[in-house]
């Protein structure tokens, strides 16, 4: 087999290859998605009751394996042990979620009634949908459709990141621990080439993507050739803005946190700063003390707060984008030295925060993916709101107030899927997700999620003659 045929994860904590898996053969591929045609047709006259209790299995089998899962996602793509546990909660949370409200968001739509007639919409499954999953999140992006999927009867083929496959073969493993229908659930092992072409194939009916613009560019030309949905999260810039009236203490942990949490490595964290004129340099000092507080170091210490980024050229790429903003002006307030894990050229980098900052510099209007922030001073609401607006990207924004009447009025004005107040960086799995501008189309979570993954039949019986 040549090494083009394998694919092979570098964990980001010690550089070391981690595990490696063969790619699917074509043939592979080919019998996937006509398993998955087959057993959909089973599985979508299951009833919603018997597809809960299939799933409901599953998340129990999920959560008794926490530690090794958490491992496993430490050693993949380098978050903290201290943390990695964290996303098997956020997977439950959302699972359970998901599964609690699909009999009520897939029950038939009711008209009105007509004399002589019966009308009603029901909610039937597309077929098989294909789920391409991110790293960053691996469980967490990939929960959002894998089960609302099969809970709304369809098969579900995921092809997760080749940076944590063993994340696709951890549900592979709980679904069938469950006792789920052989073929309703599976997974592949893909290179990028192949992924396009499974979505070339009219052989999946709808493909939900989590990745960067530049890939659901691919996805949606991919897609173009036949009549296969397609849902986009591409990441963000999400801005925060803190009002004078905030509770700052509140504000700069919540912050630093939005900001540098996974290192950064998050399509909804904190990635631009606005503050108020009369509480700038009191957020600012409290903000870089809060960060000075993180310990960067080897991820499987139970004691490390920061990890690494998932590949040194992910932390070269924000590097570049600190040494552009300080050419132009911008001043660097943490000093990487004085983290001892930080090392040039390696996947590990401190958290940095920039100030005299705007946006002319690429840190301001890209995407960083990394522990880096930028603060501004701003003078008024509506300074803030046009600065949050001028950017490319519209995952989520938030607020740090104590007026809700405000937090609502400038929230009508930003240009994002997801408004906060006074927190960020969270999906409610009650609330849609969903971006705007480049951060996609779509949407996930929620009872709107269910209608995503099926398509509304309508039913009109004349019972008079």
């Amino acid at each position: 087999m040549s090494m083009l045929e394998i694919l092979k994860v570098i964990s980001p904590v010690d550089g070391q290859p981690y595990v490696e898996r063969p790619l699917a053969t074509a043939t592979e591929i080919q019998q996937a998605l006509q398993n998955a045609g087959q057993a959909q047709l089973k599985w979508r006259a299951v009833s919603i009751p018997e597809r809960a209790a299939f799933l409901t299995r599953a998340v129990d089998a999920f959560v008794a394996k926490t530690d090794p899962i958490a491992l496993e996602i430490t050693r993949q793509m380098g978050r903290p042990i201290r943390f990695a546990p964290g996303e098997v909660r956020g997977f439950e949370e959302r699972a359970r979620y998901m599964i609690a409200i699909a009999e009520e968001a897939l029950a038939d739509l009711e008209v009105g009634k007509a004399p002589g007639f019966t009308r009603f919409m029901r909610r039937v499954p597309l077929g098989t949908v294909l789920v391409i999953a991110p790293w960053n999140y691996p469980y967490l992006t990939a929960i959002n459709a894998v089960f609302p999927a099969l809970m709304a009867g369809n098969a579900v083929i995921l092809k997760h990141s080749a940076q944590t496959p063993l994340c696709a073969e951890r549900f592979a493993e709980v679904l069938g621990a469950a006792g789920l229908p052989e073929g309703v659930f599976q997974y592949l092992h893909m290179d990028h080439a192949a992924t396009t072409g499974v979505i070339a194939s009219g052989q999946v009916d709808f493909v939900s993507f989590t990745g960067s613009v530049a890939a659901g560019h691919g996805v949606q030309k991919a897609a173009a050739g036949g009549f296969a949905g397609v849902s986009l999260e591409l990441g963000g810039k999400d801005p925060a803005y803190v009002r004078a009236d905030a509770d700052l203490d509140h504000a700069i942990e919540n912050l630093a946190d939005g900001a540098f949490f996974n290192s950064g490595q998050s399509c909804c964290a904190i990635e631009r700063i606005y503050v108020q004129r009369e509480v700038y340099d009191r957020f600012v000092d409290g903000l870089v003390a809060f960060a000075k507080g993180y310990r960067l170091g080897d991820p499987t210490d139970p004691d490390t707060t920061l990890g690494p980024m998932v590949r040194p050229d992910a932390a070269e790429f924000a590097r570049g984008q600190i040494e552009d903003a300080v050419a132009r002006g911008a001043t660097a307030l943490l000093d990487p030295r004085t983290f001892d894990a930080d090392q040039p050229g390696s996947a590990y980098m401190a958290p940095q925060i920039l100030i005299n900052v705007d946006h002319s510099m690429r840190v301001m209007v890209e995407e960083t993916f990394a522990p880096v922030v930028g603060v501004m001073s701003v003078e008024s609401d509506a300074e803030a709101v046009r600065l949050m607006n001028d950017c490319r990207y519209g995952l989520s924004g938030a607020i740090w107030t104590s007026d809700e009447d405000a937090a609502v009025r400038i929230g009508n004005q930003v240009e994002t899927g997801t408004w906060f107040m006074n927190r960020c960086d969270y999906l409610d799995p009650a609330l849609a997700w969903v971006g705007v501008k480049d951060s996609g189309r779509g949407c996930s979570l929620s009872r709107l999620g269910y209608a995503t993954l099926t398509r509304p039949k309508s039913f009109h019986l004349r019972t008079r003659l």
